[in-house]
């Protein structure tokens, strides 16, 4: 089970994502748990379900540091989602980046 956890500024324009990325993975049978929600409620989140990589909105990607910063002793990659493929909603990128930074973490 892959667990990904997409965060963007409000939760919402991510959503259309990871249904796309969710649609992808059952294609390709991938066992995940896709997931999005704001900034805000990460820390939250994680108190609640393991995750295992973070993926950052573009429209957040300056707070990259600051969750480099909180994911550093949890081996947990942080990543900023390619602005085309996040505007395309490619869900086939998009978990294609989630797979590769959990596989070589």
């Amino acid at each position: 089970m892959k667990t990904i956890l997409l965060v963007c500024s409000a939760g919402m324009s991510t959503s259309l994502l990871v249904t796309k990325m969710q649609k992808v993975a059952a294609e390709q049978n991938v066992e995940s748990d896709i997931s999005a929600v704001s900034a805000s409620e990460v820390d939250q989140t994680l108190l609640e379900k393991d995750i295992d990589v973070l993926l950052l909105g573009p429209q957040v990607r300056y707070m990259k540091p600051q969750f480099d910063k909180k994911m550093a002793g949890k081996n947990i990659p942080v990543d900023i989602i390619d602005m085309k493929d996040y505007g395309m909603m490619n869900g086939v990128n998009v978990l294609a980046q989630a797979i590769k930074l959990i596989d070589n973490k």
